[in-house]
């Protein structure tokens, strides 16, 4: 259940889009929203106050431009890091969800250019909305989530069929890309999916809960398939897992086979042509 959003507005206004397609799905109207904009340190005090005025405008602007009563808005201009002060906030507020603005760089590039979402991705434990920069916010109807069996992708599950049990036209797109790095096997096992073992129970449930559903089975490279998937059925928003693997002691310290190259979450962040909300669960 989705009751506290955090939305990290930078003054382009997709963060602020995608927030109101939220709000069109029943089952977000009880939701409070904090809406935050970061200025970074300055050299001086008057850069310092330049900057405090602009974060400013574009913190009005930004709740201005949302869908929902203002009593349910809490807005914060802050000074720091991006990086780490979206996700001090993110704890401070107990956020069920973050959504931020991503430029959907890849992975090295995310670090060698200092990318908040990609850190904000990495060190926080809370679900995280990214909405690239070049995609277009659409109402959302077709949710596809990516199935395997990790616990991350059960509510994964329970997430995307909260949003399209009450949406008119509603459709889940159920997904389960079997592994096959080689690229060799490349198979579409549609015409079975029903029947893969990783969708049975998930179409059961879409069953039970009255949901209009697809499912889609096949092999390949999972980040691949998917990001391709979400293209071919024309996802309006992809709902993948992506468990946090770090022990507690090591909350602090960049975990780098995440960073450049090993995450399935990862790689569906930069590369899924429509948004991406990554549900997260705490291993270890």
């Amino acid at each position: 259940m989705i009751e506290k959003i955090l939305v990290a507005v930078a003054g382009r206004g997709l963060c602020e889009e995608m927030f109101n397609m939220l709000m069109d799905i029943p089952a977000m109207q009880q939701t409070s929203v904090t809406v935050l904009h970061v200025v970074p340190p300055q050299v001086t005090s008057d850069g310092m106050a330049d900057k405090l005025e602009e974060g400013g405008k574009i913190l009005a602007q930004a709740v201005q431009s949302l869908k929902i009563d203002p009593s349910k808005v809490n807005p914060r201009l802050k000074q720091g890091d991006p990086k780490t002060t979206v996700c001090q906030v993110a704890e401070e507020e107990k956020s069920d969800l973050v959504i931020m603005g991503s430029r959907g760089l890849g992975r090295l590039q995310s670090i060698l250019e200092n990318s908040v979402s990609q850190y904000v991705f990495q060190l926080t434990s809370r679900p995280m909305l990214l909405v690239k920069d070049d995609i277009y916010v659409k109402k959302i109807r077709r949710v596809m989530v990516a199935l395997d069996k990790s616990e991350s992708a059960k509510q994964s599950l329970e997430l995307a069929l909260s949003f399209v049990k009450e949406v008119s036209g509603g459709q889940i797109i159920l997904v389960h890309v079997t592994k096959d790095l080689t690229g060799k096997s490349t198979e579409d096992l549609t015409a079975t999916a029903e029947k893969d073992p990783v969708l049975a129970p998930a179409v059961a449930l879409a069953k039970q809960m009255g949901v209009s559903y697809r499912c889609i089975s096949a092999t390949g490279k999972p980040g691949e398939e998917i990001c391709r998937i979400a293209d071919e059925v024309n996802a309006d928003l992809l709902v993948i897992g992506s468990p946090d693997r770090r022990p507690n002691v090591a909350k602090n310290f960049l975990d780098l086979d995440r960073l450049l190259g090993n995450s399935l979450s990862d790689y569906v962040r930069v590369y899924a042509n429509c948004p991406v909300l990554l549900a997260r669960t705490v291993v270890g």
